[in-house]
């Protein structure tokens, strides 16, 4: 009976895990950490898609310092490439918040790697973070880069 019960859990804790990665297409990228996927799932016919927020990091703003820089990084990693998207939660805005794997690349903490997006306080993205601002990249060559959240408060309308 312990193990019927073992099992029962260990399927129940794996088994959203499945449903929740799919394939497809990024066939736009809006800003440094959001874009449109079309999964695989939905067939060629259809017209359904996701919005796609990155899960774990805030990239700048596009009107901010880096938000193109951003942009531009995270359309060559997955603009009309097939990825891998596995969903972690839904947003306030019905987004889909998702870590992205194009080929070997998990394409969340890349950005973070070159310094063209904030982590979150994950521990293994902070130390990713704490490399980039020791070598300066990206954004990490300001003194003091402005964070998005700080400046999405800054500059609402």
């Amino acid at each position: 009976m312990k193990r019927l019960l073992a099992l029962c859990l260990l399927l129940a804790a794996v088994a959203p895990a499945w449903a929740d990665t799919m394939s497809g297409i990024v066939f736009v990228v809006i800003d440094g950490d959001t874009m449109l996927f079309k999964p695989d799932a939905y067939g060629t016919a259809s017209r359904a898609f996701l919005k796609i927020r990155l899960a774990n990091i805030d990239a700048p703003e596009k009107d901010q310092p880096y938000g193109d820089d951003a942009t531009r990084a995270l359309s060559a990693l997955v603009l009309n490439q097939r990825v891998d998207v596995t969903t972690v939660a839904t947003d306030f805005y019905g987004r889909t918040i998702a870590q992205i794997q194009a080929g070997d690349v998990q394409v969340n903490t890349e950005l973070v790697r070159r310094g063209l997006a904030w982590a979150s306080r994950k521990a293994a993205m902070k130390k990713i973070q704490r490399d980039a601002q020791q070598a300066a990249r990206g954004l990490w060559r300001e003194a003091s880069p402005m964070p998005p959240w700080v400046w999405r408060r800054e500059h609402a309308d």
